[in-house]
């Protein structure tokens, strides 16, 4: 055979070798995580006047397992870390914008496959908001939030992960 069919083959075998050696992706709680979240708040009650409808952004990061147990059947209970960036567009309301950061613990239940979780968490933080002294409106610039979280998450690929839950 001639030396540089030779040298392909050889190349050609030393590829798939190295294409099959790649690591298989690990599991989802292995590696933190980062998620942009989005939807509506309408005001729920009578604590104002003003029928206030907001459009939170949140991009959160969760860290990876930081506590866990698990189960004998091979799913897991776990808590993770949770720090989030808030951007609110107040759609109809006096004002027009919240920024804030809050944090948490997430605390999630994995199947035994990995590839889908219920999770839960509270916590809080804090923010401003161009308050304008409108009565019934927002009284002040510095703001505390605090939430309740609950959903349902599903794993579709090694970095794209879909969720859907109520706060």
């Amino acid at each position: 055979m001639h030396h540089s069919i030779k040298i392909v083959l050889l190349g050609s075998v030393l590829s798939v070798a190295t294409f099959a050696e790649e690591p298989v992706p690990g599991s989802p709680w292995e590696s933190s995580a980062l998620n942009l979240e989005t939807g509506v708040l309408w005001e729920v009650g009578t604590g104002t006047p003003i029928a206030y409808r907001l459009v939170p952004t949140q991009l959160s990061w969760r860290s990876k397992e930081f506590l866990g147990h698990v189960f004998s059947d091979g799913s897991r209970i776990m808590i993770r870390h949770r720090l989030t960036l808030i951007g609110t567009w107040v759609q109809n309301g006096p004002e027009s914008h919240y920024v804030g950061v809050s944090g948490s613990p997430s605390v999630e239940w994995w199947d035994k496959t990995g590839t889908w979780s219920l999770f839960t968490g509270s916590g809080g933080g804090f923010g401003v908001i161009d308050s304008r002294g409108i009565k019934g409106g927002m009284g002040q610039d510095l703001t505390l939030n605090w939430f309740i979280r609950g959903g349902i998450e599903y794993v579709t690929a090694k970095n794209l992960r879909l969720s859907a839950g109520i706060m």
